[in-house]
C-alpha cells in the first residue's frame, strides 16, 4: 500500500468535521485557531438557518478600514 493510498483510506474514515480540521491545520504556521468553527448551523421545523459564528476571528463583509458600497 503506497502512502497515498494509506492516506484516502484514513481520510475515508474521519467524520466531515475531522477532516477540515485536518485540512485547515496542514498549512504551515497554521494554529488551532484557525480550525476554530465559523459558523453555527441550526435546523427547526425543516428549516435550515445559517448564522456567522460570534467569536469567528474571519467574517464576511468589508475588512477593517475598508469603505462600504
Amino acid at each position: 500500500m503506497t502512502d497515498r493510498e494509506s492516506h484516502d483510506s484514513a481520510t475515508e474514515e474521519m467524520s466531515d468535521e475531522a477532516k477540515r480540521r485536518d485540512q485547515l491545520l496542514r498549512a504551515e504556521g497554521s494554529t488551532e485557531a484557525d480550525a476554530a468553527p465559523r459558523i453555527e448551523v441550526t435546523e427547526r421545523d425543516g428549516v435550515t438557518r445559517i448564522d456567522i459564528a460570534p467569536d469567528a476571528a474571519v467574517r464576511p463583509g468589508p475588512g477593517p478600514g475598508a469603505e462600504a458600497d
